[in-house]
């Protein structure tokens, strides 16, 4: 997957699950600040990135991501880690 097709597919997410217009979602895009986004709209788009990279996401890298293009980064990383068989990380759920 090339970095403009995950750029593609990522303002795909962007747009139909918290209906944003598309053409406001730019790689310095801020998240949080820019697009309006919260804590609970992160979870779902890491969900959503899961489908995409087939890997559960690191909640400790999840965090650092502030723009689009950290995102776009962060999805490139983790289907790179896909193809080398990079274990998931070993996340504890809350009890």
């Amino acid at each position: 997957m090339t970095r403009e097709e995950i750029q593609q597919s990522i303002v795909e997410i962007l747009s139909d699950s918290f209906e944003l217009d598309p053409d406001t979602i730019k790689p310095e895009s801020t998240l949080y600040e820019e697009l309006d986004l919260d804590s609970i709209d992160a979870v779902d788009i890491f969900v959503q990135l899961r489908d995409l990279t087939g890997r559960r996401p690191d909640p400790e890298r999840a965090k650092e991501v502030r723009t689009v293009d950290e995102l776009i980064t962060f999805v490139e990383e983790e289907l790179a880690a896909a193809e080398r068989g990079d274990p998931e990380p070993d996340v504890q759920m809350p009890t």
